[in-house]
């Protein structure tokens, strides 16, 4: 039963319309080729822009320096205890955080 449900489905595959099948299937494949190349091409030319772009920018626009923590307020803070805040700082921020002042309060 098997091996005639098998046969039954190859000859109704190899001559019922094959040329019509053929020519959607071939216009199919040609039209999604041409879509993903034209993605392809795109998203490579986003990329290559992206990088000249910041390039040049960080070529002629420099980095602002990060300021020094300064200290605030009517004591001085212990330097121990100012290296602590900053380096806690840089800690949680992982590096993206800035001390910029230090006020002592009461």
């Amino acid at each position: 039963p098997f091996h005639e449900i098998l046969a039954l489905i190859l000859y109704l595959w190899q001559n019922l319309s094959i040329a019509i099948m053929s020519e959607s299937f071939n216009t199919a494949f040609m039209l999604m080729g041409v879509g993903m190349v034209t993605v392809f091409i795109i998203l490579a030319l986003i990329v290559l822009l992206g990088n000249l772009l910041v390039s040049i920018v960080n070529k002629y626009i420099p980095e602002k320096k990060p300021a020094v923590a300064r200290v605030t307020g009517g004591g001085a803070i212990d330097p121990k205890k100012l290296a602590a805040i900053i380096s806690a700082v840089d800690v949680v921020t992982k590096g993206k955080g800035k001390v910029t002042s230090v006020t002592k309060t009461d």
